[in-house]
């Protein structure tokens, strides 16, 4: 059955930590709600903003697909895997958990936050050896249309995900840019800054769209914009 279930920032679980402040798509921690788990592949959407010179110190993660899209700010990671690396405005980040790996996220700058989205999906194949890429798309973003960030389908252009039925996109708005979302069973559509319109509904940052057998609709920039889009062709539930 077709739905799109549009989801509001406000709307969404929220934690505030002092150094972090972080807003959850999905069940996530200590918010937990059996019926918003996620959406198609995608289990964990965390819109975090992280003060200076704080971070999530070394913890663990297993059997996951973790990508991180920085906003804005600058955000260092470093892995038991010795991948050291800083995160930046248009440099997508994958990082697989597999048999297991400890990592460190820190804001970069004693001076400003950071500002980034943390998305997880889960593998299509468990158990495999821990592992890192990431990749500049600015260029790609330049050039406007939805941008293939993330795929396990081989895409060109795009780092790798241990999962063939995700995928997801970028795209980079000016006012008035049209853009038609994926033809796929689960599509999650999230406005990471701007204000765009889905049919007759305004979406701001932070919204969400949840879209379910939904075609190929079309999104207008109100405002200069920044979306995220996941693709899935399976369901993680």
């Amino acid at each position: 059955m077709t739905t799109i279930d549009i989801r509001l920032a406000d709307e969404r679980f929220h934690t505030d930590a002092g150094w972090l402040d972080s807003r959850h798509s999905f069940s996530f921690g200590p918010h937990h709600d059996p019926a918003n788990i996620g959406h198609g592949l995608l289990i964990v959407s965390n819109d975090d903003r992280v003060a200076p010179g704080a971070g999530f110190g070394t913890h663990g993660h297993r059997d996951m697909e973790i990508v991180t899209w920085v906003l804005d700010g600058e955000l260092a990671h470093r892995d038991s895997a010795g991948n050291d690396g800083v995160l930046y405005p248009g440099l997508a980040q994958r990082m697989s958990a597999g048999t297991g790996i400890m990592h460190s996220e820190m804001n970069n700058s004693a001076e400003h936050p950071v500002h980034f989205v943390q998305m997880w999906v889960v593998p299509d194949t468990t158990g495999v050896e821990p592992g890192y890429e990431q990749l500049d798309v600015n260029d790609a973003l330049s050039e406007g249309g939805l941008v293939t960030v993330a795929s396990g389908r081989g895409d060109a252009g795009a780092i790798h995900l241990h999962q063939r039925d995700a995928a997801m996109h970028v795209a980079r708005m000016s006012a008035g840019d049209t853009v038609d979302l994926p033809h796929a069973p689960f599509v999650h559509l999230y406005v990471a800054r701007g204000e765009i319109e889905l049919g007759d509904q305004l979406l701001g940052a932070g919204d969400a769209a949840r879209l379910t057998d939904a075609g190929t609709p079309s999104i207008v920039a109100q405002t200069e914009a920044e979306v995220i889009v996941w693709e899935s062709a399976a369901s993680a539930a």
